[in-house]
């Protein structure tokens, strides 16, 4: 018979085995004697049996001396009285909470969870598990699975439960993953390239980074288009730069820079001007407002003819769309092309694509991106060479905290101001961006970090946005609150990202904008590790039909994979995208076929729902607009708006309150 004997505060709890069953437990004490140790007040149950049993203590002595001894733990009195009997004894590593309740667990490699200063098994730690997450509340049953996989992975209950337990909150415990950044391969110099010795002169760029090399061995310098997939930070700017200007100097055509939103181009405007302002011609093209403000008057060079334009998708589509010409054109690099999967802008970046195509066929088209579906598959479809690289210029650690959102702010303050405390290895604070999913809560979030903290939003100024810009560029600002909305946007050298919320406005995000928001943290010029935050409330929702939980979100956003970049239009989408096709092609059907053919969203059939409403007919192989369909090419409506707006100005006389109701209908259907 195996007996297992486990010492505790000055007691010693026996457990008989036969047949790998425990068949009786006992209690007894040891007291000193003349003859070195001996048991006193033995008792003894059966299993099944609820009282002890008072039993003398040479049946202990018998039992002892015809079993198995296990010790549980070292104690010096029960083996001096083991010894004095001359009976071999060894150890057993047994889960202390099984024995409370009569069991014994041996404890294994793979079955031993840490938790606090010893090791329980795995069943017991997993109950633990489930009875600290049933005081928290709300946690769906796919957040259950996954802290109990967690367990089996980490085999560290405490780990498990920092996610869990702000007022435990240990970084180190609550890491989710980590992305390595590979060891750079050998790439060429600057001066080893075939390019212009005033831009490589002015670009401050020494050495290639892999990406770029991987870039020129593609073709680059020799106008192959190419479809460039990296981390932000990579370095992918720059491949368009090289393209651009190289083309440009050569007398091959001007380079378009085009991306998303106007902070992002007004960013690219004046980095540009700074670093080749002296030899080229930098201008923007972003639109001009319809609110006469200081900040939003024209300052900027506006050439729409200059050596590099950098500019909006909208800003450069406008001209196309009222029927202007771009002349000339070399390079045409589109910043963020992940844009395509987009609900409301996707449909106009493919319609400006192939439009930009139309009209310069021979121009060298560079699509960048950090997060792609699929990218060999969108590669394909732009006619492009894919450059993907997956590495990352510095690691980047992934953590996953479980809170409820009351405890989000006090926990942001605290991670931020720690991080601003750091300096790399290369002499930079340590910055934060916190996405929210609303402008109010930015203002909430900075103010409740401090005066070093700032809310940057789309309803900001301009001048204010540029002086929050320029203040996290020197330092000066700890952290910026934000929309997700901006997550393509201005390019902050943040160390930190923290997700304050995983939803944009009042939709969750995707698998393809959370990686591209995650991937704003790490600079190789500036940090030593990005770090990643994600406070995910258990049960929380910003929706009332959602039928999954923020912290549910949390977990299908980490592992999740993007899909393949293929956008499915809507009539108002298709309207919107034909007439524009056609001012460009002057309504030649032959040419209009190849342009809509060659949209990376399939073009449907709209001619048809045009003519019924009077917006377009044929004539002589020839496509002719109304004058209201050139109103919805150049005012980025479709069929379905311009035909409210048509009822409504029979109704209304006030344009006020035709916006107002438009609006309104925008609303509901969002």
């Amino acid at each position: 018979m195996k007996i297992v004997v486990h010492p505790q505060r000055g007691s010693y709890h026996l457990f008989f085995f036969s047949g790998g069953q425990v068949v009786a437990t006992a209690v007894t004490e040891l007291s000193g004697t003349g003859k070195g140790f001996r048991p006193k007040n033995y008792r003894l149950k059966s299993t099944g049996k609820r009282q002890y049993t008072n039993t003398p203590t040479k049946q202990l002595i018998s039992e002892l001396r015809k079993g198995d001894i296990r010790l549980t733990t070292e104690s010096k009195n029960f083996e001096s009285f083991l010894d004095n009997l001359q009976i071999k004894f060894s150890y057993l590593n047994a889960c202390r909470m099984c024995l409370y309740e009569e069991r014994v667990t041996p404890l294994k490699k793979k079955n031993a969870v840490k938790y606090g200063k010893e090791k329980i098994c795995l069943n017991c730690a997993g109950k633990e598990l489930k009875r600290e997450l049933g005081y928290i509340g709300g946690l769906g049953k796919m957040s259950f699975s996954h802290m109990e996989r967690l367990l089996e992975l980490y085999l560290d209950l405490d780990r498990v439960l920092a996610m869990v337990q702000p007022e435990r909150l240990d970084m180190k415990q609550t890491v989710f993953d980590r992305i390595e950044a590979d060891a750079e391969g050998k790439t060429q110099g600057i001066n080893e390239l075939p390019l212009p010795p005033e831009f490589r002169d002015a670009s401050g760029i020494e050495r290639l980074m892999p990406v770029q090399q991987i870039c020129v061995d593609a073709g680059l310098l020799y106008g192959k288009d190419l479809l460039v997939v990296a981390a932000t930070a990579s370095g992918k700017t720059f491949v368009g730069e090289m393209a651009g200007i190289k083309n440009y100097m050569e007398n091959r055509g001007h380079m378009l820079f085009l991306v998303p939103l106007v902070a992002l181009a007004n960013q690219k405007f004046q980095r540009f001007s700074e670093k080749y302002g002296k030899f080229l011609d930098v201008s923007l093209q972003t639109g001009v407002s319809r609110i006469n403000l200081p900040e939003t008057r024209l300052r900027a060079n506006r050439n729409i003819n200059a050596a590099i334009v950098t500019g909006t998708y909208e800003g450069i589509d406008n001209h196309l769309r009222c029927g202007r010409r771009l002349k000339n054109i070399g390079t045409v690099v589109i910043d963020e092309v992940q844009m395509l999967e987009d609900d409301e802008r996707g449909h106009r970046l493919d319609g400006l694509i192939v439009r930009l195509k139309h009209i310069a066929p021979q121009a060298q088209f560079i699509y960048l991106s950090a997060t792609i579906g699929s990218p060999h598959l969108l590669a394909k479809k732009l006619n492009a060479k894919l450059v993907s690289y997956e590495s990352r210029p510095v690691p980047l650690e992934r953590h996953l905290i479980f809170v409820e959102r009351k405890q989000k702010i006090p926990m942001i303050k605290k991670m931020v101001t720690e991080e601003f405390g750091k300096k790399s290895e290369k002499g930079y604070r340590g910055q934060t961006i916190i996405f929210t999913n609303a402008r109010a809560r930015c203002h909430v979030l900075a103010d409740a970090v401090g005066k070093k903290a700032a809310a940057y939003h789309a309803g900001l100024t301009s001048k204010e946005r540029r002086r929050i810009e320029k203040r996290f560029e020197k330092g000066e600002i700890s952290a910026v609150a934000t929309t997700a909305a901006l997550a393509a946007g201005v390019d902050f050298p943040a160390s930190q990202v923290i997700f304050d919320s995983l939803a944009m406005g009042i939709k969750w995000l995707t698998v393809q904008e959370f990686y591209q928001m995650m991937g704003r943290a790490g600079r190789p010029d500036f940090h030593d590790l990005g770090k990643v935050v994600v406070l995910a409330e258990p049960g929380g929702s910003y929706m009332r039909d959602s039928r999954v939980t923020e912290e549910e979100v949390a977990l299908s956003l980490l592992k999740g994979e993007m899909e393949e970049v293929s956008p499915v239009y809507d009539d108002e989408q298709l309207s919107e995208e034909y007439v524009s096709n056609v001012i460009v092609c002057g309504g030649d059907l032959r040419a209009l076929d190849i342009i809509c053919g060659s949209m990376v969203g399939e073009m449907e059939p709209i001619f048809p729902v045009l003519k019924h409403e009077g917006l377009a007919e044929k004539k002589g192989g020839k496509i002719v607009l109304s004058p209201l369909a050139k109103v919805m090419a150049e005012h980025f409506i479709g069929i379905d708006r311009l035909i409210k707006i048509r009822k409504l100005i029979k109704k209304v006389k006030d344009p006020v309150k035709i916006v107002a109701e438009l609006d309104c209908a925008d609303d509901e259907r969002d």
